[in-house]
């Protein structure tokens, strides 16, 4: 017998699939060169820009406000309407304020005549200072005849020619007309005293420009503008919006009746995470999105500024983290973004919308804090200014129709007029110490 033993064979390894190790080859490529461009785009491309979808449209939101009080009576626009600059928008009842306006034309009127009787006085009254003058050179000449006929009739007595009588008649006449020049000498200086008290009271000044016809010209002004606010104007160009007012209402001085968005003047408020802030800079371009119109519109901006706090940091309850439970949340911060005026007029946009922005980081040349105000004002309305042309107006008119021809000319530094000829033709006025006046003789 044969006793060899025969071993069992290996079992054979199957050889490996050629088109698998391919395909797992070709799968380890592509994640590599798909890494690799990822990578690369994220350093070259992605880290250039930064983007956001908390972004909204902001814009002015005007509130229009009565700047006195009254029953509305008509209502001029409502919601979604455009209004100009200056268009009424809300009246009120004005029954009231003409009243008050002719209650303060008449009082002008009044106070306007007044001051031409003082402008008139001064010419009475020098008239006056001159008859008293004139009063003191016949008490003048009055003494001396009285002076130089007692002389004459004491010099006779002596002789015997001239009665007791007759020289204590002399005697008495003299005390008289030492009396009299007395009393005219006193009416002299009341004269004078007068005329400067008058004078005081319209010198250095004019009819128009006078103090009580100046405060009487101001109440005038006052119930002249309050008229004009019966009728409430739109401050600037823009929809009309939250309309609250209704007709009949008594409104106060101050009550929102609605608001005007002028949508030429919106911009974007982006909120960028806090560790997205520290490439923007102002200045920076920016494209957006917005979702009203989608991809097919594709706004330019630019970063004009960037807040100053955080916006739970301006909450009405500011949060607090001082406790052992705090927890970590990412802030956000607003960024202002300004549109291209022309896009806008194109594709307007309205407060509150959506939008995507992207900005373009690579340049970091900006700053991240505005270092000085801007020289413009960025909001302004020019549609009060016409109400106090109308208030000035209408003191003119007043004035011009009391003053009886008699306006004064000249402004408030001008000559200071004493009689009322002066204050109408702005002659100076000669001081009262410049006057002749006959010296007073000795009463002894």
């Amino acid at each position: 017998m044969n006793d060899t033993v025969q071993t069992p064979a290996e079992p054979e390894v199957p050889a490996g699939n050629p088109k698998r190790r391919k395909a797992l080859t070709v799968l380890a490529v592509l994640v590599l060169i798909a890494g690799v461009g990822w990578g690369a785009y994220e350093w070259l491309v992605a880290s250039h820009y930064e983007d956001t979808d908390n972004a909204y449209v902001e814009g002015n939101v005007i509130q229009v406000t009565p700047q006195t009080g009254g029953t509305v009576t008509a209502i001029m626009a409502d919601d979604t309407d455009f209004v100009h600059a200056g268009v009424p928008l809300v009246k009120f009842d004005p029954t009231d304020a003409k009243v008050a306006l002719a209650q303060a034309d008449a009082n002008l009127a009044q106070t306007v005549r007044q001051v031409r009787t003082l402008y008139a006085n001064n010419g009475t009254l020098d008239a006056q200072i001159k008859l008293r003058e004139a009063d003191v050179v016949r008490a003048q000449s009055d003494l001396g005849r009285a002076t130089e006929d007692l002389k004459r009739r004491e010099s006779l007595g002596a002789s015997g020619a001239v009665s007791k009588e007759e020289l204590e008649h002399a005697r008495t006449q003299l005390a008289t007309a030492r009396s009299a020049l007395a009393a005219a000498q006193a009416g002299v200086v009341a004269a004078r005293e007068q005329l400067a008290s008058n004078e005081s009271m319209t010198e250095g000044t004019t009819l128009e420009h006078h103090p009580s016809v100046q405060a009487a010209a101001a109440k005038v002004r006052e119930a002249y503008l309050a008229l004009q606010r019966t009728t409430i104007p739109a401050p600037v160009d823009g929809y009309v919006a939250r309309r609250t007012v209704q007709l009949g209402q008594r409104v106060a001085p101050g009550t929102p009746l609605m608001s005007i968005v002028p949508l030429s003047q919106v911009w974007v408020d982006a909120n960028f995470k806090e560790v997205q802030l520290r490439n923007i800079r102002i200045g920076q371009p920016v494209q957006l999105v917005a979702d009203v119109y989608g991809g097919k519109v594709e706004y330019k901006g630019r970063v004009v500024g960037l807040a100053a706090g955080t916006g739970s940091a301006f909450a009405l309850l500011p949060a607090q983290n001082a406790t052992g439970n705090w927890i970590k949340v990412v802030q956000r911060l607003p960024v202002r973004i300004a549109l291209d005026p022309k896009q806008l007029a194109q594709h307007p946009l309205r407060v509150g919308l959506s939008m995507e922005v992207t900005v373009d980081v690579s340049s970091k040349q900006g700053k991240t804090l505005a270092d000085a105000p801007t020289d413009q004002a960025p909001a302004q309305t020019e549609v009060y200014a016409s109400q106090d042309d109308g208030a000035n107006a209408e003191v003119r008119r007043v004035i011009a129709e009391n003053a009886g021809g008699r306006a004064a000319v000249g402004g408030p530094g001008g000559a200071a007029p004493s009689h009322d000829a002066a204050a109408v033709a702005g002659k100076p006025v000669h001081p009262i110490h410049s006057r002749n006046v006959a010296p007073a003789m000795a009463l002894n």
